[in-house]
């Protein structure tokens, strides 16, 4: 019995021992596995934070595998209307679309760069959110946002474009009493200044402008007022500054091309003028660049505040959800540009804001949104991810 034993132990030991090196070779491999993962999730710009039990984890996270993409940002019905109807967006075979958070994200490519577009949905509330999500969930590289805006810039008129160079919160206020002193006003518009027939005081008193608290990664939190968007992506549209080719079809488009690129590529760009061969804009619509643009969660329909606004802040175009989009991007440190086009005067003209008015912004506008998205594709070893 003590012999079988001897023979036994030494076996039983060397099975043991096997198991014990085996276990902990799968615990080493396991720990390496998570390591690797959490090191690659810390290392990425663009962090995904969807919980590992989502029931659309697996989806997304082939979608990633694929990325990373242009997130192209748009809010009104108008804008998602143009980029269908142009037939550029090429949608995936296999996932062409994903709905989170009652929104759709569309993946697919314009020109041959990869994109998610997005419906935001109108006002700063729902365009934070959706370039949050988008930011969140998704492997982007930089977010384009397009839409129609209006002009307090008697110089931009319909159909024109502007890339501005600086964003503001225009809607963030201190709404004072009258005759109220305070020496830490930023800017203020003294409702007095505006009483028709004359000026005069006014109970409603005056507004007071307000910056806004901005957070960032690694920064301390501090107040802006201009948002900046990324200047490498500004400098790039810059690039696609123009020069009248040639028109055609009866003076419905106008053609222009840049002379050189960064890809030296011929750039052009058709703008609409006319939406049938009896009825035109005036004038052949053109592009702005370095304007500035202004936020709020109003549609601006008033010709006075139109004024102050272009008088005080120099802003040239208004909307509804610039600055959110910006603010949020810049928050991640990822780079952000914002493309508007003219659809209406912010109530510096008699004329109500008409469906072919804001279509021919929407149409003129991602026109230049897609040669930028192109540029981007032709200048991607020159960009940072």
């Amino acid at each position: 019995m003590n012999t079988h034993q001897s023979v036994l132990t030494p076996v039983k030991r060397s099975w043991c021992n096997g198991m014990t090196i085996l276990n902990i070779m799968v615990v080493v491999i396991i720990l390496v596995v998570q390591i690797s993962s959490t090191c690659c999730l810390a290392s990425s710009q663009h962090q995904n934070l969807v919980r590992w039990n989502h029931p659309k984890r697996e989806l997304l996270d082939r979608i990633n595998r694929k990325g990373p993409y242009i997130g192209v940002v748009m809010a009104y019905s108008t804008e998602e209307m143009a980029l269908q109807a142009s037939g550029v967006f090429i949608p995936n075979c296999h996932n062409p679309s994903v709905d989170l958070s009652g929104r759709k994200f569309n993946i697919g490519s314009i020109k041959g760069t990869k994109v998610i577009y997005v419906m935001s949905g109108q006002r700063r509330l729902n365009a934070g959110i959706t370039v949050q999500i988008l930011l969140d969930v998704f492997d982007i590289r930089g977010i384009v946002h397009y839409g129609i805006a209006g002009s307090a810039n008697n110089s931009l008129s319909y159909g024109d474009v502007s890339i501005p160079k600086y964003v503001a919160f225009t809607g963030s206020w201190n709404w004072e009493n009258l005759g109220s002193k305070n020496v830490d006003k930023f800017t203020e518009m003294k409702i007095g200044n505006y009483n028709l027939p004359k000026e005069g005081q006014n109970l409603l008193g005056e507004i007071a402008f307000k910056p806004e608290e901005f957070f960032s990664v690694g920064q301390p939190m501090k107040e802006v007022f201009w948002l900046e968007v990324d200047k490498t992506w500004f400098n790039l549209a810059a690039q696609l500054k123009v020069r009248k080719l040639h028109n055609y079809a009866w003076k419905i488009y106008y053609r222009y091309c840049s002379i050189e690129t960064v890809a030296c590529i011929r750039q052009c760009l058709e703008f609409q003028r006319c939406e049938n061969a009896t009825s035109c804009l005036p004038r052949v619509p053109k592009v702005e660049y370095g304007l500035r643009g202004a936020t709020a969660d109003i549609f601006l329909d008033n010709a006075a505040y139109r004024n102050f606004l272009f008088k005080e802040f120099q802003v040239s175009t208004v909307d509804e959800e610039s600055s959110a989009i910006v603010m949020t991007a810049m928050s991640s440190n990822v780079p952000s540009i914002v493309i508007r086009g003219v659809s209406d005067l912010a109530g510096g003209e008699g004329t109500p804001v008409s469906t072919f008015l804001s279509s021919l912004a929407a149409v003129n506008t991602l026109n230049v949104t897609i040669k930028f998205i192109e540029l981007i594709g032709a200048s991607r070893n020159t960009l940072a991810k």
